[in-house]
C-alpha cells in the first residue's frame, strides 16, 4: 500500500522534546514502512524517519522563531497533500478538522486520528457537517461528546517494542511527566508525594501560555527537599527518568483524550497511579499496571501500596496491547475497509502518467 501520513508542523517527526501526536506519528511511519508498506510524510524538513518526507518546511514550527503565522503553513501542507492526492491509496491526516473542506470536495480516499480532546462546544457544528468524514478515537471516552462523528474504529497507541526495557525502581522517587497545565495537576502530584513522603521528581515542560500558572501555582511549591524541577527531558532521557521511578503520578483534571505516558510507563514496567478521568480506565488496570483514585487520600494509599504491583506485569501488559506493531497492524485494517475500486483506478491511472 502507499500511504501518506499529514501530522502537524508545530514539530518534527519525532519531535525532539516533548510532542505527543507527532511522536505517534512517527512510531507509526516508521511500523509501517517495516511491514512493507510505502509511507510519504509531508512534514518538516527536519523529521528522522524510514519513511520519504515530502518536506512542507524547513524545521519544527515550535522551534522557528520567525514563523509568525502557523495556521499559513497548514493551508500550504493541505495544498500541497491535495496536489499529489492520486499517488496514494489512502492519505493519513492528523491535524484535527482542519482538512476536512479539502477532503470533502476532492473525494480522495482518507481518514483522521482524532489526537485532541473533543469536549468542546465549538467543535459540536464542525462534526455535524462534516458527519460523513471517516475518523479514528485514540481511546473510547473520547468519543462521548461526539457520538454523531463518523468514527471507523478506537485504535490505542502503540510504542515500539525495543525502544523501553523493564526498570527496576531503584530511583526511589516518585514521577511527573509532561506538561506543566492545570489540567495535568503537577500540584496534586507535589501534594502526594509530600504527604507519602516519597521524593518526587517533575520532568516537565512549561509552555508559554501556562507560565504564569507555573509562576503562580507550581513554582512556590518546588522550594521542598522532597521535589525537584527535572525540566523539558528528550526521548534519550525518558526510559531511564521513567524506569528509576516507583511509580509514574498522573493526577489529571481533565478528559485526557489517550495519555501516551501511561503506555511509556508500562514499557518501562513502572506502574501508574492515575485519577480516574478520560481515557485512564481503559488503558490502566485497577491492581494490576497501577492504582485508579478519586482523591489526594487514595492516591497516598496507592503509594503505599505500590509493593503489590509487579514491574513484570506491567512491561508484558505494553507488550500485549501497546506496541506500535499492534497499533499499525489495526490501522491498515481500516485503511483497506475505505479503499474503493474507485480509488484503485485513480492510482493506477496517476502511475502511468
Amino acid at each position: 500500500m502507499r500511504i501518506a501520513q499529514v501530522p502537524p508542523l508545530y514539530e518534527s517527526v519525532p519531535p525532539k522534546y516533548y510532542g505527543g501526536t507527532e511522536r505517534v506519528v512517527s512510531y507509526l511511519v516508521d511500523e509501517l514502512q517495516h511491514q512493507g508498506h510505502e509511507v510519504v510524510l509531508f512534514g518538516t524538513r527536519d523529521s528522522v524517519t524510514k519513511a520519504t518526507i515530502f518536506p512542507v518546511c524547513e524545521k519544527a514550527i515550535r522551534l522557528n522563531k520567525d514563523c509568525k503565522d502557523p495556521l499559513a503553513w497548514h493551508i500550504y501542507q493541505l495544498q500541497l497533500v491535495v496536489e499529489h492526492a492520486g499517488e496514494f491509496d489512502v492519505i493519513h491526516f492528523h491535524n484535527d478538522y482542519l482538512h476536512f473542506p479539502f477532503s470533502k470536495k476532492a473525494g480522495y480516499c482518507h481518514i483522521t486520528t482524532l489526537h485532541g480532546r473533543l469536549d468542546l462546544e465549538d467543535l459540536k457544528p464542525i462534526y455535524r457537517k462534516f458527519y460523513d468524514i471517516p475518523v479514528i478515537s485514540i481511546s473510547d471516552s473520547q468519543r462521548i461528546p461526539l457520538p454523531h462523528a463518523n468514527w471507523q474504529d478506537t485504535i490505542y497507541h502503540g510504542l515500539p517494542e525495543n525502544l523501553y526495557r523493564q526498570g527496576t525502581g531503584a530511583g526511589g522517587y516518585l514521577a511527573f511527566l509532561g506538561r506543566i497545565s492545570p489540567e495535568k495537576r503537577p500540584d496534586r502530584a507535589i501534594e502526594i508525594a509530600l504527604q507519602a513522603r516519597i521524593p518526587l521528581k517533575i520532568a516537565a515542560k512549561v509552555d508559554p501560555v501556562d507560565e504564569r500558572y507555573f509562576e503562580k501555582t507550581i513554582e512556590p511549591l518546588l522550594d521542598h527537599p522532597l521535589i525537584e524541577f527535572v525540566g523539558e527531558i528528550g526521548e534519550d532521557r525518558k526510559g531511564e527518568f521513567l524506569g528509576n521511578a516507583l511509580a509514574l503520578l498522573f493526577p489529571i483534571d481533565w478528559p485526557e483524550p489517550f495519555g501516551m505516558v501511561l503506555i511509556e510507563a508500562m514499557a518501562n514496567g513502572t506502574p501508574v497511579i492515575a485519577y480516574d478521568r478520560g481515557s485512564v480506565p481503559e488503558i490502566i488496570t485497577q491492581g494490576k499496571t497501577g492504582f485508579i483514585v478519586h482523591n489526594i487520600k487514595q492516591a497516598v494509599h496507592a503509594v503505599e501500596n505500590l509493593h503489590r504491583i509487579s514491574r513484570t506485569t506491567c512491561r508484558k501488559t505494553f507488550e500485549n496491547s501497546f506496541t506500535a506493531r499492534i497499533m499499525a497492524e489495526k490501522y491498515v485494517s481500516n485503511y483497506k475497509k475505505l479503499i474503493t475500486p474507485k480509488t484503485l483506478v485513480r492510482r493506477l491511472q496517476t502511475a502511468r502518467i
